[in-house]
């Protein structure tokens, strides 16, 4: 098998058994394909015969990228290798995994940006102070609640179809990450926002043909589904209006989220399930950027806090 017939191969796999996310399957993929260039390049033999990828080739090329290219990026691109690696050995075309010996450059992970309670509500409650607030603020408004109100990602947010939706339980039912899907509650004034939106949904057509799409929750100025890039243009525009925060951006709402949620009370392990995130871990950088909770949670329990205040 060729390096090139081994990565296709691979990514099928990613694709029908394992259901990774588009956004995996891309990465991983542009990771592997980088790979299989940087052999041919070197003339090594592993471009015909994927059994011959050795350790010197993978650090060859980890070595090369490492000049133009952050830390997370080389360890996303070690563990793409490390798992095509191990599905090849456990396929039987390879019998032992160079991959497995590599090391992976540590990341130092910053802390989550957030908004304070306030900060919040200004953003989210931009778009109805605004004149030009029919249909596009409408729209807007109901977006920045289910970002803030119900923790979405953006990719979340974006696929959601009208059937997803259920005004009635004040819930919507969210795709994640590997297709895995949930449902997430709405708050009462996301539900009066997604009304609103809804009223205003079928003005927002092609202005030429009037066609729009049938199927999406939100539309954009020419009826197609709204997607990511301008989901971003909506939260930093309002982010400037509302809060004066320019460089705000999606994630940031939903790590608002996440850490009001805590401070207000919300076990860790519900948060985990609002959120989607597979591991407990992920969801636990929240109480790093809750430290004013902590204290508050000390003072009022601990005895040596309540001795000290006697």
């Amino acid at each position: 098998m060729t390096l090139d017939e081994a990565i296709v191969a691979f990514a099928r796999h990613l694709e029908a058994e394992r259901r990774a996310s588009s956004h995996t399957r891309r990465a991983y993929g542009g990771d592997l394909e980088s790979l299989s260039a940087f052999a041919r390049e070197r003339g090594s033999a592993a471009a015909e015969d994927v059994r011959a990828v050795d350790l010197h080739l993978l650090r060859g090329w980890l070595g090369r990228l490492a000049r133009t290219h952050a830390p997370s990026s080389i360890a996303r691109k070690v563990a793409a290798v490390r798992s095509w690696m191990k599905w090849l050995r456990r396929r039987g075309v390879v019998s032992k995994s160079p991959a497995a010996e590599l090391g992976t450059p540590k990341v130092r992970r910053p802390l989550p940006s957030l908004l304070s309670v306030d900060a919040a509500r200004e953003v989210v409650e931009a778009p109805s102070d605004t004149e030009s607030q029919v249909p596009r603020g409408a729209r807007d408004r109901a977006v920045l609640e289910l970002l803030y109100g119900s923790g979405l990602r953006v990719s979340e947010l974006c696929g959601l179809d009208l059937d997803a939706y259920d005004p009635a339980g004040a819930r919507v039912r969210v795709h994640g990450k590997g297709d895995k899907e949930r449902v997430v509650p709405v708050g009462r004034r996301c539900v009066e926002a997604l009304a609103a939106w809804l009223v205003e949904r079928p003005r927002a057509v092609h202005p030429k043909t009037g066609w729009q799409d049938p199927r999406a929750l939100f539309v954009g100025a020419r009826g197609g589904r709204l997607g990511p890039r301008a989901v971003h243009t909506v939260v930093q525009r309002w982010g400037a209006l509302g809060a004066g925060r320019a460089d705000l951006h999606p994630h940031a709402l939903r790590h608002t989220c996440a850490t009001h949620m805590l401070d207000g009370g919300a076990d860790l392990r519900a948060i985990q399930e609002m959120l989607g995130h597979a591991s407990l871990s992920t969801t636990q950088r929240y109480t790093h950027v809750s430290m004013a909770h902590l204290m508050r949670v000390y003072d009022a329990s601990h005895p040596l806090a309540r001795a000290k205040r006697r």
